[in-house]
């Protein structure tokens, strides 16, 4: 049987007739109708349209037709992607009265285009503020490998149906690690493109300034050939990792790390020969600084919206908007001349370095019931602050690849490679070389857990 992870086998199945799309299609509906109501990843199924897609892929490939790289590959996308003909609701009743959308988001344009199918809409943070996937209204997204944790999030559902194969693919959006924390708590791959390299049209904003739309896959060959059609084009060609000059993240990067990815890290380090330690200055207050961009970009946006229905957000999300919109001019002015000097910083690393390492979370997925972590040796919301890797790094907008860690005998753990904007084909080149040594891949499910 074709694994259910892998996208670009259950394309070639289909293109060569092994099985059909309408099949593939059908277990897939099945398949979510039945496992998901364990882990909460989906919100909307859109069957009747997905099974007619899967028929036109069909009837494409019997008239001698090519329909693309994803023929027939069912995909699902972080409900604040547009679909047309459905409302897109960002994770909130707030806006499910919308009118349907007119037209599919870009990126989902593309993959449709490439032969992918969207069959599903999938659980978020309302409004994409938050790292847990707790919704008030669409309730929590609970992680695959114990759904007695979190997944992350912001793109928690994303990466929880990836995580439990129920999709071979999926899309989400990473402002402060939205993609980056899920893909790393749930042990898949995912992607954050360079900031403006694919399309953000038709994708609810959050933060403008940070925003970014990528993918997660079950393998990496699947997550490159859905960052290429999503792109618009091939990356060119992979360097020789060889060639490649890595060094390792350290000071704030090297601090409140469980034991266990410590050791992975290390091991990762080890194998590339020993890695250089850099450290970048002024991390906590980049940290603050994209706290207050965010706030700042997604208060002023909901502003009108909070002063008209502001009992409908979920209180949480409404309390942080209200105060980002709050926030006065001058003190974003400083956060903005903040950000460019830190930018400046980050990118003087890749003088000396192609691929910089860092982890991407603190630890595995926080218990549901207790959703802290450790931080400083104090327990912390984890709703804030699983971004603690991930929220500086942002700042820059560099493409960052979240590679999940191998051989830790336990939960996920994630490990990001990051790159100087546009060089995404080094890290794609340093992932499948780590993939190839055993030492990252997607992390599979406990035996009582697998399909």
């Amino acid at each position: 049987m074709t694994d259910p992870f892998d996208a670009l086998a259950i394309a070639a199945d289909i293109r060569e007739g092994r099985r059909s799309a309408v099949s593939v299609m059908s277990a897939t509906i099945a398949a979510i109708e039945v496992r998901d109501t364990s882990i909460n990843s989906v919100t909307r199924i859109f069957g009747p349209r997905a099974v007619a897609e899967a028929e036109r892929i069909d009837r494409r490939l019997a008239a001698g037709d090519d329909p693309g790289p994803l023929a027939g590959v069912p995909f699902g996308v972080k409900d604040l992607f547009d679909v047309a003909g459905e409302v897109t609701t960002a994770g909130s009743v707030v806006l499910r009265e919308s009118p349907p959308a007119t037209h599919d988001a870009a990126v989902v344009a593309r993959l449709r285009a490439a032969g992918a199918i969207p069959v599903a809409s999938l659980n978020m943070d309302e409004f994409a503020y938050g790292f847990a996937t707790d919704n008030a209204h669409y309730g929590i997204t609970r992680n695959p490998h114990d759904t007695a944790r979190l997944a992350g999030g912001s793109s928690g559902g994303s990466a929880a149906a990836v995580a439990a194969g129920l999709l071979p693919l999926t899309l989400g959006s990473d402002t402060n690690g939205s993609i980056r924390v899920p893909a790393s708590l749930c042990g898949v791959w995912g992607l954050k493109p360079t900031f403006g390299s694919v399309p953000r049209e038709g994708a609810y904003p959050f933060a403008a300034s940070l925003d970014v739309v990528g993918p997660f896959a079950g393998t990496l060959d699947g997550l490159r050939v859905a960052y290429e059609v999503m792109a618009g084009g091939p990356m060119a060609g992979l360097p020789a990792v060889a060639d490649l000059r890595v060094a390792r993240l350290g000071g704030w990067f090297g601090a409140n790390m469980s034991d266990t990815l410590a050791g992975a890290i290390d091991a990762v380090a080890a194998h590339l020969g020993g890695l250089e330690t850099v450290e970048l200055p002024e991390v906590a207050r980049a940290r603050a600084a994209s706290f207050l961009i965010t706030a700042a970009e997604g208060g002023t946006l909901h502003l009108p919206r909070l002063r008209r229905h502001a009992l409908r957000y979920d209180p949480a999300t409404r309390d942080r908007l209200i105060a980002g919109a709050l926030l006065p001019a001058a003190t974003l002015v400083q956060a903005h001349r903040f950000r460019n000097w830190f930018r400046a910083q980050v990118h003087a690393l890749f003088r000396s370095a192609d691929v910089l390492i860092a982890p991407a979370t603190v630890g595995e997925a926080p218990p549901i019931d207790q959703p802290t972590i450790m931080v400083d040796g104090q327990p912390v919301s984890a709703r804030a602050n699983l971004g603690l890797y991930t929220q500086p790094l942002s700042l820059a907008g560099l493409p960052i690849l979240s590679a999940p860690l191998v051989g830790t005998g336990g939960l996920p753990l994630g490990l990001q490679l990051i790159a100087a904007p546009g060089r995404e084909a080094a890290l794609f080149a340093l992932a499948g070389a780590l993939a190839q040594a055993g030492l990252v891949g997607r992390v599979p499910l406990p035996a009582s857990k697998e399909r």
